[in-house]
């Protein structure tokens, strides 16, 4: 078997992946079509052409200016439906998604019954692969905001919604006002995660286990630039949900070799490979590991480790960890 084959049929396991950001490119554009009275997008080239960023701040613009084609509890249930036949077709065998209710709540969406129509959308993919989903409620937003989505998501959390996250203009919205709803989501049973050190610095990551105690980092880049906080962080055992092409698409990160994956991989932290926002960066989880092992970061059995990871950190019970742990194993068996 080619390294191409070999990373495009490995069973695949992702943790932090947008929804909104994986819709493939020819579904995207049936939305754009839908929606984009004044033409603004003429062909699907110059829709690809969008996905091209000057830093941060420009990407978040463009997510901001995506979610403009996403109107209606159908275009929900459509979009759903295309990213889990991509995903099938990539051998993805569980994967958790990021979704962010406040993005569409000002085009007279419900947060709960936005829910409901991804989940009803997917179920009957659920013999070919496993899906839970994470609600965001973005920095900015605000925690009012956070707090009162919240309590909407626990009316829908037997749809298979399992944890709260937190993106957005990392840099201009500091964790420390978001604490009483992370704490108020522990509370409920749901599981945590922040985005944090990716568009600020370490000690952003620091607040956030300071003030969130989140179950899992997104991103981490920044948490190289302090050392003791790499040390508290592998204490801890808080996995980290590294996205290297994502930070090098945003410009947050140079190039591959300087992203500190390989770093927090060999002092031992829990980290693994994400996608982040495949089809606006332009990537996928087999491309994320051919790059890292031709780049001589990884080997093989490295991609394996972090495979490995992601099963221990996500949010399954023990059971389908067990089960994607054998998956993977026999994989390597018969194919290195």
């Amino acid at each position: 078997m080619n390294d191409e084959s070999f990373y495009k049929n490995m069973p695949k396991v992702e943790l932090h992946l947008h929804i909104e950001g994986a819709i493939p490119i020819p579904a995207l554009w049936e939305l754009v079509k839908k929606y984009d009275r004044k033409k603004s997008v003429r062909t699907i080239n110059d829709l690809k052409k969008r996905f091209v960023y000057k830093d941060f701040s420009h990407f978040i613009d463009t997510w901001i200016w995506k979610n403009t084609f996403i109107r209606e509890y159908e275009d929900l249930c459509f979009l759903a439906s295309e990213v889990v036949k991509d995903l099938i077709n990539q051998n993805y065998k569980y994967v958790e998604f990021f979704f962010t209710p406040l993005d569409h709540v000002k085009r007279g969406m419900r947060p709960q019954r936005m829910i409901e129509s991804l989940y009803n959308s997917v179920r009957r993919y659920f013999n070919k692969i496993d899906i839970n989903f994470i609600f965001d409620i973005s920095r900015d937003y605000g925690p009012k905001n956070g707090m009162k989505v919240l309590r909407q998501m626990k009316e829908v959390r037997d749809f298979n919604l399992v944890g709260l996250g937190m993106g957005g203009t990392e840099h201009l919205y500091p964790p420390e006002p978001f604490k009483e709803v992370y704490r108020k989501a522990k509370e409920l049973g749901f599981k945590t995660t922040v985005h944090a050190g990716e568009a600020a610095g370490a000690e952003s990551v620091r607040d956030a286990i300071k003030y969130l105690d989140p179950d899992r980092i997104g991103h981490g880049t920044a948490i190289i630039k302090d050392n003791n906080l790499l040390k508290l962080i592998r204490r801890k055992q808080i996995p980290v949900e590294a996205c290297p092409i994502s930070n090098i698409r945003t410009g947050v990160i140079k190039d591959l070799r300087s992203h500190p994956i390989k770093r927090y991989f060999d002092e031992g932290l829990i980290v693994f490979v994400n996608t982040d926002d495949p089809k606006m960066f332009d990537t996928s989880l087999d491309k994320e590991f051919r790059e890292l092992v031709n780049n001589d970061m990884f080997s093989k059995t490295d991609i394996k480790s972090l495979l490995e990871n992601a099963i221990r950190a996500a949010w399954c019970n023990g059971k389908k960890k067990n089960d994607l742990k054998k998956q993977l194993n026999d994989y390597y068996d018969k194919g290195n």
